[in-house]
């Protein structure tokens, strides 16, 4: 199982959507909260599993939700570098 590091950017985005639903709805938070654990879960488990987006990151769909996990995979661990709206450009995150 590969160690998950969670880069300061991709915090902010995690924290700014979690605090978008929270402001809506407490149940959809928590629900967008496990769902986001899930997914570091299963990358956690098996990095390589999920498809490349470009040549060093690959990516994570949430399930109920429209978000993107981005990540990398360095040595033995695998760094989160954004947690991504679908509607946001496809390439905010390359500068990370």
């Amino acid at each position: 199982m590969a160690n998950v590091i969670i880069c300061s950017a991709a915090e902010v985005d995690y924290i700014e959507s979690l605090t978008w639903y929270a402001a809506r709805s407490v149940d959809a938070a928590n629900d967008f909260d496990a769902e986001f654990d899930r997914a570091l879960a299963q990358i956690a488990n098996d990095p390589e599993r999920f498809p490349l987006c470009d040549v060093r990151h690959r990516y994570f769909l949430l399930r109920r939700f429209p978000f993107r996990v981005i990540y990398r995979i360095v040595h033995d661990d695998v760094v989160v570098i954004a947690v991504a709206h679908g509607s946001r450009s496809p390439i905010y995150w390359t500068d990370r």
